[in-house]
């Protein structure tokens, strides 16, 4: 019944995994952290705990639902324009579209399974808001395997897809993870500029995604050349992936309706972008979180000539 009432929703795919105790993640975090590759994201290193078993986190879970919604979309912008990552795109900020959708599904859940199903004094609705592992979990929810490049790959989907979570407080039938497929390929490790994935490990401190958003201060000089002119977010390793090159298909997602300026802004129209403008076009987009001040500081050091 779960699976099915997400996919009516429209959910692209849905999975439910055991929860338990991630022990291999815990040990794989602990030393990620202690080799400070978190950069300025001192939050990943708080709710340890939590983050690494969900039943620390929401008292009583016993299954994690996870679904999976494509974002690839449809046009793309100007060659000569500052890049936006894809997963900004839309109008409306995908975490109101995916909370949204998810409180629909938990609440055909509750009609079928009873209220007793969610833990109602903690949250147990998630997307990208709180420590909880949303790939892994994706992952042992057999909607995919993490890719070299650390984000999850659909095998019908590929890797352009929002993860949410619902954690329940009840037994149910479980999915099966499947195998991994990259196999030998190494293109998304090729593919980064700064060379941010090595030795099986992303180091957000030479992440684009993480330099344009996370980093609260101006991007190190170093980086200033290899910013392969993206000005928020990164979709360099993920373009590289043979997964998306076969499988990632514009999404059908009404809800995920695109800023249409994004595909007729050149660079002159992004340098000029008043904040005005700015709040305006961006009023409910996932492009605001950025903030105006940091997006037009990145502008301007991806046109910077070398």
């Amino acid at each position: 019944m779960i699976r099915e009432a997400a996919l009516s929703l429209g959910f692209d795919a849905c999975g439910i995994a055991k929860a338990d105790e991630l022990t291999e993640d815990a040990a794989f975090l602990r030393s990620w952290l202690e080799d400070e590759m978190h950069g300025e994201m001192s939050y990943l290193a708080r709710n340890f705990e939590k983050r690494t078993d969900p039943r620390v986190l929401v008292p009583g879970c016993k299954s994690i639902v996870v679904v999976l919604m494509n974002y690839y979309p449809l046009k793309k912008q100007l060659d000569s324009a500052p890049k936006i990552a894809k997963y900004a795109y839309s109008q409306v900020d995908y975490h109101t579209v995916l909370k949204a959708k998810l409180n629909e599904l938990e609440k055909q859940i509750c009609e079928v399974y009873g209220s007793e199903s969610v833990c109602s004094d903690y949250q147990h609705l998630f997307v990208d808001s709180a420590p909880v592992l949303e790939r892994r979990w994706a992952e042992r929810a057999g909607l995919g395997w993490i890719g070299k490049h650390k984000q999850l790959i659909h095998p019908d989907v590929g890797s352009y897809c929002f993860i949410g979570i619902l954690m329940l407080n009840i037994e149910t039938d479980y999915d099966s993870p499947i195998r991994p497929r990259c196999g030998s390929c190494t293109r998304c490790i090729d593919a980064c500029p700064t060379k941010a994935l090595t030795n099986g490990k992303l180091d957000a401190r030479r992440c684009i995604s993480y330099l344009t958003i996370e980093n609260k201060n101006e991007i190190p000089a170093e980086f200033h050349s290899q910013l392969s002119n993206c000005a928020l977010g990164c979709d360099i390793c993920a373009d590289a992936c043979p997964w998306n090159h076969k499988w990632a298909k514009p999404h059908l997602h009404p809800e995920l309706k695109a800023v249409e300026e994004l595909f007729s802004w050149d660079r002159e129209t992004w340098e000029s972008l008043s904040k005005e403008s700015f709040d305006q076009t961006f009023r409910h987009s996932a492009i605001k979180r950025a903030g105006y001040n940091k997006l037009k500081q990145n502008i301007k050091i991806t046109g910077k000539k070398d």
